[in-house]
């Protein structure tokens, strides 16, 4: 008996009672668990072709929106077959989430996307750890508890904290943020050399005086065993609450311990591994809601989670291997340095080559190839617009134009494919470090706002960026270098590039500088 045949008995088997439990939430029949399982099943479909689709531009957005049905589907189907659901409660949450979404999908520029994707992922574990606690501390719920869920229970509030914690480091990472410290005035000579403010009984008044750039690289010595001692912990935590339930000390030590293992094992990342640490915490928070899954024994749920998760992690190790790293290496600190230092137009002694738009312009109608290199100065100066309408000039002339994006580029993955896909750039035109087999014929590598993915210290094998793959711009006939100055990129590590005797400087911000070079090829 094919699959076809058991589903039409299981159908005339089911009365016209066992239809309406399924759609009024009434008690669980075989006949309704088996179609809600279907249903679930339809979603997942849903939830896989979007993903396939999600792996072209051309086909993004109608991927997405393939997967939005699949999880309206399985959202829907969730509502309708639980007993006892509060639907004003739900109805508040989805009109308060899709306000907040709403607003941030309007006012969140695309230079914000980076932190926005931190948040999302951070709100993602934490939704996901909640669901644990209200599970385990529902009334009486201690005995109930089988040994599969008192494990979901461990890991999802394990995942979902570290998720959240991580994500919000990383957010504050990604922003570059400052944020104030306590300096109680007992810390060297030097820093009480301005006198200790005191009060009354002469103790030294707490102040606002250290400031931590959570842009650079947060270490401290023996960190990674402190991890390694929290990670074993954890475990036996975990396995204290499969044991004992009631353990209720041990579920918020989970929590507590958890929510500190976050920030530790994302505070010591560098600058220009924050796009893989961003892929790994939407890994994680893939994985809590699949461990929130099991806790509530929802099959739609655990399908999703574990799609997110693996997709992460795939995606994560995609870009390891991009830049040629494991991801234990990335984990285990990174690399970047201050990224406060300023920037001129020489450093140490150092000079370089400048050009305005004019001499750009005439450079670049005398080529015959051109690769356009963009980073996150193309975000922040949201030139992408300028730059498609520069290359359609010079398409228009014959000259042959290809875009250069790294896996990498930018401060999450996938950030340079958006912005570009946003100024309707032909995918043909798009290419990733294949590029370099053609950069020896090229005639102009124009560089927009792209730092350490072009960096040819990479190439030495004593440099903090050693093996790491980069786009080889300084083999072209001519490098053009848009950049508001030499400050080093995110990675915080000074670009040789910039003083080479091939590459020139533009000088200002991205997009006026872009659309001065559009006018002047308009003009010619």
């Amino acid at each position: 008996m094919d699959t076809t045949q058991i589903l039409a008995g299981l159908l005339a088997q089911a009365s016209t009672q066992q239809v309406t439990e399924l759609l009024d939430g009434a008690a669980v029949s075989p006949v309704r668990e088996f179609l809600v399982n279907i249903i679930y099943a339809i979603a997942a479909i849903f939830f896989v072709f979007g993903l396939k689709m999600l792996s072209s531009p051309r086909t993004a957005r109608r991927g997405n929106l393939v997967a939005s049905v699949g999880m309206f589907i399985a959202v829907v189907v969730t509502l309708a077959s639980a007993p006892g659901i509060g639907y004003p409660v739900v109805i508040s949450g989805f009109v308060v989430g899709g306000l907040i979404g709403l607003v941030a999908a309007k006012k969140v520029p695309m230079t914000g996307m980076p932190e926005m994707v931190a948040l999302f992922n951070g709100s993602g574990g934490l939704a996901s750890a909640v669901v644990a606690m209200a599970e385990y501390w529902r009334v009486n719920a201690y005995s109930d508890l089988l040994i599969d869920a008192r494990i979901s229970i461990s890991l999802t509030l394990l995942i979902g904290w570290v998720t959240f914690t991580g994500s919000f480091i990383a957010f504050l990472k990604l922003r570059g943020q400052w944020i104030p410290v306590f300096w109680s005035g007992k810390e060297s000579a030097k820093d009480r050399e301005g006198g200790v403010k005191k009060d009354t009984a002469g103790n030294p008044i707490m102040q606002w005086k250290r400031y931590i750039k959570m842009g650079n690289p947060l270490t401290f010595p023996l960190q990674h065993p402190l991890n390694l001692l929290i990670v074993l912990a954890m475990i036996v935590l975990c396995a204290v609450v499969a044991a004992n339930p009631a353990a209720v000390w041990a579920v918020v030590l989970i929590i507590l311990i958890s929510a500190v293992l976050g920030v530790l094992i994302t505070a010591p990342i560098g600058g220009a591994d924050m796009p893989v640490v961003v892929s790994l915490l939407n890994s994680y928070s893939g994985l809590a809601a699949c461990a929130a899954g099991f806790v509530l024994h929802n099959t739609g749920l655990i399908i999703s989670g574990s799609l997110v998760g693996a997709s992460g992690l795939i995606l994560t190790n995609i870009m390891c291997k991009a830049m040629n790293r494991s991801l234990l290496n990335v984990m285990a600190g990174g690399f970047g340095q201050d990224t406060s230092a300023a920037g001129g137009t020489s450093v140490e002694g150092k000079t370089v080559r400048q050009m305005d738009a004019e001499e750009a312009a005439m450079v670049l109608e005398a080529c015959q190839k051109v690769f356009i290199i963009p980073g996150y100065g193309m975000a922040v100066a949201q030139a992408q617009h300028a730059v498609a309408e520069m290359a359609d000039l010079l398409s228009q002339r014959g000259i042959e134009v290809k875009y250069g994006v790294h896996p990498v580029a930018g401060r999450m993955p996938g950030h340079m494919n958006v912005l570009l896909a946003e100024a309707n750039v032909p995918y043909e035109q798009l290419a990733d470090l294949e590029l370099n087999s053609e950069m020896e014929q090229c005639d102009v590598a124009l560089v927009i706002g792209a730092n350490d993915v072009v960096n040819p210290d990479a190439r030495r094998p004593d440099s903090q960026i050693a093996g790491m793959p980069i786009f080889d711009v300084d083999k072209a006939r001519t490098v053009m270098v848009c950049k508001r100055s030499l400050n080093p990129g995110f990675a915080g590590i000074q670009n040789p590039l910039f003083f080479l005797d091939n590459t020139t400087m533009l000088f200002g911000d991205a997009k006026k500088m872009v659309s001065a070079i559009v006018n002047e090829l308009k003009q010619s």
